[in-house]
């Protein structure tokens, strides 16, 4: 297909920075519960940052809950891709969310089905995802793609899922095999076709689809194509993420992009690599949301990907006491005194932007 070609000038247009039927569906979601434990979450982080003494009320706002770590892809960056986890592998139970769910619902706003692994590998995800819906929460998940044949892709618009964000690392095969390590272009691309076509068919608005394009010094040329690619498709939007680079004083993959504004990183005056963010002594995510394991751990963030701090066991205790409990309250403590040395903060990328277009 000719860029010049006239079929194609609408395509070219720019996507829109806000998407309005997403930003409806969020808010039909709200309730006083919900809004009122907006309110008390939001208050007592701010006067935590004011007085630098941990604060908490109310309960999450937003939840992480991991439908398994297995992952048929092996990206350099990623736990998970690499086979390192110290912590086993396995699968979210369906009984087990339920009862969850059944504990937090009415104050919880939004659920992310999404930790580590591939959530489609597990056989149970959209029946979790119906389950959620019908209890009035945002649903999102973030995929590879490459389960989404005509089937899934049809029962996915049918479980309510409200926001389906694609990861597609690249435009031509062998620059998004080279993250994407053991990843298949045209399957992302047929599963996303599937997902705009089943939307078409049942006449839904849901789910807000995106491709988030992670930026690496091995796709940054291919920026703009994924632009061009992404509408031609019919996807809601694109987002170019930035990279965690573990190492990122050494970058060995050599991921760290040349384009600065792409980067969570920046080179100092004596020519090391340092984080952008600054790590100032409090975090929006530590008192908002959290993350579940698929075997019940709760750890503070997404960046804790071994869990190695658990914060509590929803299989022994129930998810409020947790969220209280002496553990939690010194983990935000610390966080408030010197975040720097908490080695999930060292390299976080909280207050970074998200690039969308």
């Amino acid at each position: 297909m000719r860029l010049h070609d006239k079929k194609m000038l609408p395509y070219l247009r720019p996507m829109p920075y806000f998407n309005w039927n997403d930003t409806v569906n969020l808010i039909t979601k709200l309730t006083p519960s919900r809004i009122i434990n907006m309110a008390k979450v939001w208050s007592s982080y701010q006067i935590s940052k004011l007085t630098g003494k941990p604060i908490q009320w109310g309960q999450p706002i937003s939840i992480s809950f991991e439908p398994t770590t297995s992952c048929n892809l092996r990206c350099p960056e990623c736990p998970s891709g690499l086979r390192e986890f110290t912590r086993p592998t396995g699968m979210l139970q369906h009984d087990f969310f339920t009862e969850t769910i059944d504990q937090i619902h009415r104050k919880l706003l939004y659920l992310v089905f999404y930790f580590q692994g591939e959530p489609y590998l597990n056989p149970k995800f959209l029946d979790m995802v119906k389950y959620a819906s019908a209890k009035g929460i945002y649903t999102a998940t973030s995929t590879n793609a490459h389960y989404l044949n005509d089937e899934r892709a049809k029962a996915t618009v049918e479980s309510g899922l409200d926001r389906l964000i694609i990861s597609i690392d690249g435009t031509t095969q062998d620059v998004y095999q080279s993250y994407r390590v053991g990843g298949k272009l045209d399957k992302v691309l047929e599963g996303a076709r599937n997902i705009v076509k089943w939307k078409k068919q049942l006449n839904s608005k849901k789910p807000f689809v995106f491709f988030q394009f992670l930026v690496v010094k091995p796709n940054e040329h291919q920026i703009e194509d994924i632009k061009k690619l992404a509408a031609e498709i019919g996807v809601d939007q694109v987002r170019f993420k930035t990279a965690q680079v573990y190492d990122y004083e050494n970058d060995p993959n050599q991921l760290i992009p040349t384009i600065d504004k792409y980067s969570r990183y920046k080179k100092a005056k004596d020519g090391t690599m340092q984080i952008k963010s600054g790590l100032n002594n409090h975090c929006w995510r530590l008192w908002s949301a959290n993350v579940i394991t698929w075997d019940g751990l709760v750890v503070p963030c997404c960046f804790d990907k071994d869990a190695m701090h658990r914060l509590g066991n929803l299989k022994m205790q129930n998810f409020t006491d947790i969220w209280k409990n002496d553990n939690y309250q010194q983990f935000r403590k610390e966080l408030m005194t010197s975040r720097k040395n908490i080695d999930i903060c060292a390299n976080c990328s909280e207050g970074l932007k998200v690039w969308e277009e």
